[in-house]
């Protein structure tokens, strides 16, 4: 009875598991689920955790193995997702940036949103301009410390925030002037929601970077907004589509294709080259449901998409969920007391400290700190105002992208929209694609800002560590395109050799079907007794009696024949 009962237990035990999922900020929640269960129980529990409706725009995030990073499918087995062994990580995001994060209806929506907008801001992903970066980050100050006290704020208390990911003295002095003078009187709530209004007018917002490189092998980064599709290149965003222009997403290994129709029926092709084929198909998965999110009127029109062209096998995917016109018809309707927030302003956060655990970089003169930065930046001058204008393959040629208004789409205008003072160089621990290993420099860069040196940790959580990495994924393009010169050249021989070779058998296999196709309605026309009017005109035809006479009877005969003798063997034996 015992051994019944503990036999029982241990099997018990298999078919659970435990997942620990880091939320905004930086807390974790861990639950035991069954090993059977979908990507959609795990976020209902999370969901319900944080006493949270308007839920559409999260999503879960994990790391593979391979260090290359996948939203979490809802519809799918959860075991079946991930490539590694439980215990699991994974990590809550926003997955589906709000185009009006202000006006969400609930709090707590709009303080989940401002975590990750504060978390984007501190890793480089929102870039801005020196002014609208000091605004700000003194919106976070009043949010998470109240109005300015002599007698709690010392002198230089702004610098022991980290906001970006370099600072600079004038910065912080200015940060300090607008929260000593701006925005006395302000609640957290006030605070919070100025601050999205704020971001939200910024070109990179909602920018979730995805690295990869051009035809000319520039670096570059694409990323999904929820205005459209941009590409962004040193300091300036070459290239904007707007969602309505976007027709086509496809890709094939490496190569990632974008489709627009523009103005007057002007067709533009886009081609980029992620670093690995798993990174590309993860670009091109987020592109999908990007579109249909923010592109889609309903969920019922929402369509199972190939990355490839007919006949031709490729990978399908369809989104699972509402789109953003019915996730705010569905906020309109909420009615309840508003939930209780617990802010996480006395709580240390990996993403963004707070100022009540001491000065973050008090243990390194600032020349020193000034020394790391110009020493990681060398070499990455030449991309710091550069703006290296993606070969467009098109059928005609016309108007620069338009540039994004948050009201609705303005006219057209020619040039490229500058987006910051600095280049756009998001750290790597927070990209969603397999990063290289860190140069000592990086390392030391991040003792130096108290962030734990731990790589394995910070990609298996998905916490977004903070990092010195203004340049470091350039530095990590920069070695790629060094490593290019000799290897790049070979390998995108062979692979067009491949590719050439696909198409060849392709289109056998294509012409064969073919065939056999012509073939069925050759025996249909000759042995079938349809009594259908044209199928009995071309029986009387001359020519085809000759053809049936003089070709199909005799080769019937003789498939006939030679059918029976190798049935006659296979009896005999």
């Amino acid at each position: 009875m015992l051994s019944r009962f503990m036999s029982g237990s241990i099997r018990n035990l298999e078919r659970e598991y435990s997942c620990t999922v880091r939320l905004l900020d930086d807390t974790e929640y861990t639950c035991t689920i069954q090993r059977d269960a979908k990507g959609q129980y795990l976020f209902d529990l999370i969901c319900h955790h944080l006493n949270l409706l308007e839920k559409d725009y999260f999503g879960i995030r994990y790391v593979d193995p391979d260090k290359q990073r996948h939203w979490l499918e809802f519809t799918k087995s959860i075991a079946k997702q991930m490539k590694s062994q439980p215990p699991f990580t994974m990590c809550l995001r926003v997955k589906f940036y709000p185009p009006d994060p202000a006006s969400l209806k609930e709090e707590i929506t709009r303080y989940l949103v401002f975590l990750q907008i504060k978390r984007d801001l501190y890793h480089g992903r929102l870039l801005c301009k020196t002014s609208d970066a000091a605004m700000l980050a003194a919106y976070i100050l009043q949010a998470e410390i109240g109005d300015y006290d002599p007698g709690k704020h010392p002198e230089g208390y702004s610098s022991k925030f980290q906001f970006f990911p370099k600072h600079s003295e004038k910065l912080e002095r200015r940060i300090a002037d607008i929260h000593k003078t701006e925005l006395i009187g302000q609640t957290p709530e006030t605070s919070e929601r100025n601050f999205l209004q704020k971001a939200q007018m910024l070109e990179t917002y909602g920018v979730d970077p995805h690295p990869c490189k051009d035809v000319s092998g520039n670096p570059a980064f694409l990323a999904f907004t929820p205005f459209g599709f941009v590409v962004l290149q040193g300091n300036k965003r070459v290239h904007f589509l707007q969602w309505n222009e976007v027709t086509k997403l496809k890709f094939e290994g490496k190569t990632f294709h974008i489709y627009a129709n523009q103005k007057e029926d002007k067709k533009i092709i886009l081609t980029y080259f992620a670093p690995t084929p798993e990174a590309c198909k993860h670009l091109w998965k987020c592109g999908v449901e990007n579109q249909a999110f923010y592109k889609l009127e309903k969920s019922s029109q929402v369509r199972t998409v190939s990355s490839s062209n007919l006949f031709f096998k490729g990978s399908r995917f369809r989104y699972s969920g509402r789109v953003a016109k019915e996730v705010m018809e569905q906020s309109a309707k909420i009615k309840r007391e508003p939930p209780e927030i617990h802010r996480a302003g006395l709580v240390p956060s990996r993403s963004c400290p707070s100022i009540t655990h001491g000065p973050r970089l008090s243990s390194v003169p600032r020349t020193r700190r000034r020394a790391v930065h110009i020493s990681i930046m060398e070499g990455l001058e030449s991309l710091r105002d550069s703006a290296h204008s993606t070969p467009v393959r098109s059928v005609s040629h016309g108007e620069s992208f338009i540039p994004r208004s948050r009201s609705q789409a303005t006219d057209g205008s020619e040039g490229m929209a500058v987006i910051s003072d600095e280049a756009y160089s998001p750290s790597d621990s927070v990209l969603p694609t397999p990063v290289a290993e860190h140069s000592m420099e990086l390392a030391v860069s991040r003792q130096i800002n108290g962030a734990p040196c731990s790589i394995e940790e910070e990609k298996e959580s998905e916490a977004g560590t903070p990092s010195h990495g203004e340049g470091g994924d350039f530095g990590a393009d920069g070695r790629s395109a060094q490593e290019g010169a000799g290897g790049d050249s070979a390998l995108s021989e062979v692979e067009q050799v491949n590719k050439f070779v696909l198409s060849v058998l392709r289109l056998l296999l294509v012409t064969i079907g073919l065939l056999f196709v012509l073939l069925l309605l050759l025996i249909i026309l000759t042995e079938s007794d349809l009594d259908i009017a044209f199928l009995s005109d071309i029986r009387q035809t001359p020519e085809f009696e000759q053809f049936h006479y003089e070709y199909f009877c005799p080769l019937r005969r003789w498939f006939a024949c030679k059918l029976r003798w190798v049935g006659g063997l296979l009896i005999n034996k």
